[in-house]
């Protein structure tokens, strides 16, 4: 995807990964996968600012960023990535929650928080889903950079309860890292975006990935009308929620999800009602 040369050595990605809880794909998308998101975000940007301090009150989002165009369809399924996920994730694993993120001048930081919080399973435990966030402008000290505290994803809910905000900005550390790359971390990995005290917005994108049992932030069933989810790819779909996770979740009326995809299908529900009806 991004023209590179340079070998990807997935066992240290996985290490850092299991260590510090994040690792950085630098080369992840070249400089013309970076103007094409950015384009393809222009018509979308500009209108709507965050509804609380935690989406950011200076803060755009543009979710269901999957279906905004084929270039997020290209960055969903990045292959380096996903053979990352497989290492982490039961097979099957969908997207969660897909969303371009562009933080204005002025911004002040987001509070502390990890991914998937809302799962209510108790810490310390695997993490139920891992993130990305790319780069589509350079990450700096000084623009909102992503702040993480390495190892943090191994903590204990008493200890993500007793963290203080004193201790966490003694903690937390910028992720400086250029246009076009992106940072993987695990859902459980204490974090927050920083406070853009450039003259600059700092324009990102995230995706989510979950286990396959576990319910998405986003309803992409709703979000994405039937006919652009069936011109997806069948990788993609399967992200989306488009298969069965053995030995029947997923089922549509005893059916595999993906015939809800073809040309003409009626819910059996609806032809029932309508034969009744008759």
């Amino acid at each position: 995807m991004d023209g590179s040369s340079r070998a990807f050595d997935i066992a240290a990605h996985e290490a850092r990964l299991r260590t510090d809880g994040y690792t950085i794909i630098e080369d992840f998308i070249d400089a013309g996968m970076v103007a094409a998101a950015r384009a393809a975000l222009a018509p979308h940007l500009g209108s709507h600012l965050g509804r609380n301090s935690f989406e950011g009150l200076t803060t755009e989002r543009v979710y269901t960023l999957v279906a905004r165009g084929q270039v997020f369809e290209r960055l969903t399924e990045e292959a380096r990535l996903l053979a990352l996920l497989d290492r982490f994730l039961q097979p099957g694993y969908l997207l969660t929650a897909s969303q371009a993120i562009c933080i204005y001048p002025g911004e002040a930081a987001q509070q502390v928080h990890f991914d998937d919080g809302f799962y209510r399973q108790p810490r310390p435990r695997p993490s139920i889903s891992l993130s990305l966030i790319g780069a589509i402008d350079a990450f700096t000290a000084a623009n909102g950079a992503t702040e993480v505290i390495p190892g943090s994803h191994l903590w204990s809910s008493a200890e993500v309860t007793a963290l203080t905000p004193e201790r966490a900005e003694a903690l937390l550390r910028p992720v400086i890292m250029p246009a076009g790359a992106a940072l993987i971390f695990q859902g459980a990995l204490m974090h927050r975006g920083g406070a853009n005290r450039s003259a600059a917005p700092r324009l990102a994108y995230t995706n989510q990935y979950c286990e396959p049992w576990g319910r998405t932030q986003e309803n992409f069933y709703l979000g994405i009308p039937r006919e652009m989810a069936a011109a997806m790819s069948p990788r993609l779909q399967t992200l989306l929620g488009y298969e069965i996770w053995p030995p029947f979740m997923g089922q549509v009326t005893a059916s595999h999800p993906r015939k809800a995809l073809e040309p003409g299908w009626v819910a059996p529900v609806a032809k029932a009602a309508a034969s009744t009806d008759g």
